[in-house]
Formats: structure tokens, sequence, C-alpha cells
């Protein structure tokens, strides 16, 4: 079983940047492929970024991509997500989750409980 629990989230201007974490308890982000996704008011949870278990290959949503990194530190358990240039179409709850990969929600097996992000015009 693994636990993750994001933070980092909050109110921005447009333009401006954030940088969320996601802490995993219980055990080890090694073998697992750890992701982003976030979800706004009455849309689907849509795909935002995903990092292998090593940390070397990575994917972006285009609308993402050039804007946001996400990167993991397998020592502290911990993966990020440093968002750039935010725009106020980024506003969402973002989640972290942990699995097997892909840009699926079903390819995760443990989620996060989300955090809010707001980006102001």
């Amino acid at each position: 079983q693994v636990q993750l629990v994001e933070s980092g989230g909050g109110l921005v201007q447009a333009g401006g940047s954030l940088r969320l974490s996601c802490a995993a308890s219980g055990r080890t982000l090694r073998n697992y492929n750890m992701a982003w996704f976030r979800q706004a008011p009455g849309e689907e949870r849509e795909f935002v970024a995903t990092a292998s278990w090593s940390g070397g290959t990575s994917y972006y949503a285009d609308s993402v991509k050039g804007r946001f990194t996400i990167s993991r530190d397998n020592a502290k358990n911990t993966v990020y997500l440093q968002m750039d240039s935010l725009k106020p179409e980024d506003t969402a709850v973002y989640y972290c989750a942990a699995g097997l990969g892909g840009r699926l929600p079903a390819g995760y097996l443990y989620w996060g409980q989300g955090t809010q992000v707001t980006v102001s015009s």
C-alpha cells in the first residue's frame, strides 16, 4: 500500500510559478511510474505528466509541454511538478498517482487527495 500526499498548491497570478510536491509513505516509489493529473470543475481528470521509475523518461501533455517539469527523488520518496508560466486554464485540482504508467487514470493504482491550483488572470 502506498499513501500519497500532495502539497504546494495555491493562488498565483498568470505568468507565475508553483512547485507541487507529492510525498509517499508505506512503500518505496522506486517500483512505480509516477504521474500528475488534474481535474477542473465539470471536467474529466486529465493527464499532465509522467515520469518513469528511474526518472529517466518523462512525458507531458501538449498543453503543458515546455512550461511544466516533472521530477522525482526516490531517496526522499517524493515527486515534484514545477509549473512555470502558469495560465488561467491551468486552474484545477492536481493529483499525483503511482502505478504502471501511461496517460490514462486507469494505469495508476494509488492516488493522492489532490491540491488546488488557482491561476488568476
